[in-house]
């Protein structure tokens, strides 16, 4: 995920269609081409003055917002998180119906969980614990060991010094075309449709 500006709206992994019936094409066409479009440009409009944020990557400025110049701090944690968190929400998203994970990323949930359901377990608990607008996320420490939180609105786990693994999106927008106010559903639907290569490769992203 090495995003410099100026932010483009990168494209949508798969065809609108292709997570149907657990989030559909609507869904789909609105969240990307309309939502993630909005926090790409004004993302750009924040830094269009700022050559010292468009010098670095999207991740870094994510990771040192303490050091952002006061005036666009807020501006990069809401619309650059906007930016990272969608990215990883969509990727993080597969055509094909998910099973499990595999390899070290299995091994490391059944260590740090219980098992594959205890991981389960957290991430529905937190993607339903969350009050308003957020993501639930699976993240990890540069040792590797996992954790599962929640942060509202477009808060990163990259600025508290975590590596983001998967994240849920439960902003309404995310859903409520599909399932109004059943977020339970939808969180359960979501579980079919993860994609573990990518969540696989992320994890191993963290150590390097």
């Amino acid at each position: 995920m090495d995003m410099h500006y100026p932010y483009q709206l990168p494209p949508l992994p798969y065809a609108y269609e292709a997570l149907s019936p657990n989030i559909s094409g609507d869904t789909l066409h609105f969240h990307h081409d309309k939502h993630f479009q909005t926090y790409v440009d004004n993302l750009n409009t924040a830094l269009a003055d700022c050559p010292e944020c468009q010098s670095k990557p999207l991740d870094e400025l994510l990771k040192n917002l303490d050091r952002l110049p006061d005036s666009k701090r807020t501006a990069i944690r809401n619309n650059g998180g906007g930016v990272y968190n969608h990215l990883l929400y969509f990727d993080g998203m597969c055509a094909c119906h998910s099973s499990r994970p595999s390899g070290g990323l299995a091994m490391s949930m059944e260590r740090d969980f219980g098992s594959f359901e205890g991981w389960k377990e957290q991430m529905k608990a937190a993607a339903l614990g969350q009050f308003g607008s957020g993501y639930a996320w699976l993240v990890s420490e540069t040792s590797g060991k996992l954790s599962v939180m929640k942060l509202p609105n477009q808060d990163c786990p990259l600025s508290m010094g975590l590596w983001p693994v998967l994240c849920l999106d439960v902003w309404e927008h995310a859903y409520y075309l599909d399932y109004q106010n059943r977020r339970a559903e939808y969180v359960e639907r979501w579980f079919e449709r993860v994609n573990w290569p990518f969540a696989q490769e992320r994890y191993e992203g963290c150590r390097q």
